[in-house]
């Protein structure tokens, strides 16, 4: 299999599953876009593994090992018959993308198949006459160690293929992919939780008097409090006061890559406001940004991509 081949089927794997992902990516010189649709396969992959939920966790777990032992080989012989593994290999060489951030990266995905987790307690509630055993995160400290396995790294990478010599960059990203992951655990409160996994921390429902029982009941359309809404405000503002490192960050990386880091952030952020704007109501459909928005995005950060082309 030919490099070009390799390649070819990251950028179809993307193009059908990446959604926000890609939409950023289509803003990026060529051998950038490459390098993004090989390394998104690469985590897309590990995310089915971990949440095919037809597998028992147990068998996703050895499915897991052998996928990654294949990978582990294919680094160190630099021969694979995987086109993935082809195509992020020699992303990896152009771009100095280390193992160990790919690594990091795949041990987030893999964290829910953990037999049990640093920082998460287990809570066990009833709720119509349905009994469930909750994975639940102590407390933000907690949170945020798994938002930077599941998210930052991703940055980390990100950054590595846009270029930039600043190190401060790196802290920079690592709080941008926080903000990214506080958006999504905001939007997916209701599925999250009927796969039993809360993300929201434990001490902060505790703070705002907000039972995991009660939050069940609300996620299942059995009650509405205003205190659930209030907690979700509060995560809100988390997440935004992480969305300003990204207007930092924009500045430090390589020109030819900012459009595509605006488009990600502004519709990730736009994601996050339309969230605000349906008054924390996460529960009765899956708050989504509609394509023909996106497709604005996209037209604007191609604008941008332009100039600043025109003026490296």
């Amino acid at each position: 299999m030919t490099i070009v081949e390799a390649y070819a089927v990251c950028t179809g794997i993307a193009q059908r599953e990446a959604k926000n992902f890609y939409y950023s990516f289509r803003v990026l010189p060529e051998n950038k876009r490459n390098a993004m649709c090989a390394v998104y396969a690469f985590m897309r992959r590990a995310d089915d593994i971990s949440d095919e939920e037809t597998m028992p966790v147990v068998e996703r777990r050895v499915v897991m090992s052998e996928w990654l032992g294949a990978w582990r080989e294919a680094r160190r012989s630099g021969v694979s018959d995987d086109p993935v593994f082809v195509a992020l290999n020699d992303t990896q060489k152009k771009f100095a993308i280390p193992d160990a951030l790919l690594e990091d990266l795949v041990r987030g995905t893999t964290m829910d198949l953990e037999e049990s987790q640093a920082d998460v307690v287990l809570v066990t509630e009833t709720v119509a006459d349905k009994t469930q055993t909750l994975q639940v995160y102590e407390d933000f400290e907690g949170l945020y160690r798994y938002c930077y396995l599941v998210a930052s790294v991703v940055g980390l990478v990100c950054i590595r293929i846009f270029g930039y010599s600043d190190p401060r960059a790196e802290l920079l990203a690592e709080k941008t992919g926080v903000a990214f992951q506080l958006t999504n655990i905001l939007r997916d409160v209701s599925e999250d939780a009927e796969r039993g996994r809360i993300y929201l921390p434990l001490q902060d429902l505790t703070a705002g008097r907000v039972e995991v029982k009660q939050l069940l009941q609300v996620v299942r359309r059995e009650a509405e409090t205003k205190a659930v809404r209030s907690l979700l405000a509060q995560e809100a503002a988390r997440a935004l006061v992480y969305y300003a490192a990204a207007e930092e960050l924009m500045p430090l990386i390589d020109k030819d890559s900012r459009a595509a880091l605006w488009v990600l952030v502004t519709i990730y952020r736009g994601l996050l406001e339309r969230i605000m704007a349906k008054n924390y109501d996460v529960f009765s459909e899956r708050v989504s940004m509609p394509t023909s928005k996106k497709l604005l995005i996209l037209a604007r950060g191609m604008g941008m991509a332009v100039r600043n082309r025109m003026v490296s």
